[in-house]
């Protein structure tokens, strides 16, 4: 096998799970994270389609069954609180068969827990510089010492640090929606139980709903804005934003105005797509959201990276590491893929890399 030593920007879902199948195609991954730990907070995220047969391979359908939000019903209400109608999470989400939703705090776990042995992680860090070579590709870091790897894989998001190093600042691939949200953790002041209550006005829509722990709730928010002049890494503008764009609105905002100060896990950006002609050029390539986001509003990012993540290790590992090969036939198919959901055919056996004829239909 050669270019086993392979280092992945990101511990989120897609670098975490490309590092699962990578081990187990006998490669060597490392993962670089700039947070100091597993990132907490985020928002439900749904395993749709062929990515629970991925998520089934890994071995942690099960786990991810043990922690499903098993969200009853969402309700509508007006700004009195008044409920409008209301609706099966089931119907209202549009799930299918075996589908499921997950928190992202919950689906992180699970997949770093299955990788933490054999992986290396290094936390606290990110890459500052990357400088590809005949023999590989030389990488600084803030705080750890160069190293040079076999590949460099960013699957770091939509703000992806790998792809601005790589391939250009994001504003040549970021495409803004006209619209903002912003996901926050809250007191469970109204004591629901994985129920979901909507509030919408013009513009603008609030969510709020407990599910699994019901000493809190999660908020959504989401407002229509052309682009907004902000720092992405600067919360408490974030924080002065959101505000703004809802004061003066009824039912719980007020409150959930007041409790957002308070928030751990305050999240703000836009709704974005990242649209790129390649996703690869010479030893570099990304995944998941840093090379192809189809927004936060398509409920197919996870799947999306899940899929992207199994793809790629068994390119990989079927071009027994020829990266040129495997990131070609990626790139063949990225238009299907895209899609998300075209993968039809029975998974591969286990231990083993997918089939060509497999791959063409997930991609």
């Amino acid at each position: 096998m050669d270019n086993e030593n392979i280092l992945i920007s990101g511990a989120s879902i897609a670098g975490p799970a490309l590092a699962y199948w990578l081990t187990r195609y006998g490669f060597r991954p490392t993962v670089v994270e700039r947070t100091p730990a597993l990132r907490e907070g985020g928002y439900k995220l749904d395993i749709r389609g062929k990515a629970v047969e991925v998520v089934e391979r890994m071995g942690i359908l099960a786990d991810i069954r043990q922690v499903s939000t098993g969200m009853k019903e969402g309700t509508f209400v007006d700004r009195n609180g008044k409920a409008v109608v209301s609706m099966s999470a089931e119907f209202f989400n549009s799930r299918q068969e075996q589908d499921d939703e997950v928190m992202r705090t919950d689906l992180s776990r699970i997949i770093y827990e299955r990788t933490r042995s054999d992986v290396e992680y290094l936390f606290n860090d990110s890459i500052t510089s990357i400088t590809e070579g005949q023999n590989g590709v030389a990488v600084t870091f803030e705080r750890g010492k160069p190293r040079v790897f076999d590949l460099v894989i960013g699957a770091d998001g939509i703000h992806s640090n790998v792809r601005r190093l790589v391939f250009g600042d994001e504003s040549r691939f970021l495409h803004n929606l006209g619209a903002y949200i912003s996901i926050f953790t809250a007191p469970n002041f109204l004591d629901l139980d994985r129920q979901e209550l909507y509030y919408y006005a013009p513009g603008k829509f609030v969510s709020l709903f407990s599910a699994q722990d019901r000493s809190k709730a999660m908020s959504f928010f989401f407002f229509s804005s052309p682009p907004l002049s902000h720092d992405y890494r600067n919360i408490e503008q974030q924080k002065g934003l959101l505000t703004s764009f809802f004061s003066g609105d009824g039912w719980q905002i007020p409150r959930l105005l007041k409790d957002v100060w308070d928030a751990p896990d305050f999240y703000f950006d836009s709704v974005s797509q990242i649209h790129m002609d390649r996703w690869s050029a010479g030893r570099i390539a990304l995944l998941g959201d840093a090379a192809y986001c189809p927004s936060p509003a398509s409920g197919q990012g996870t799947s999306l990276a899940l899929i992207g993540a199994y793809v790629l290790a068994g390119e990989l590992a079927l071009a027994s590491g020829d990266y040129t090969t495997a990131f070609t036939r990626k790139r063949q198919k990225a238009p299907g893929f895209s899609q998300g959901d075209r993968w039809r055919r029975k998974p591969a056996a286990a231990g083993r890399p997918p089939s060509l004829d497999r791959r063409q239909s997930l991609c």
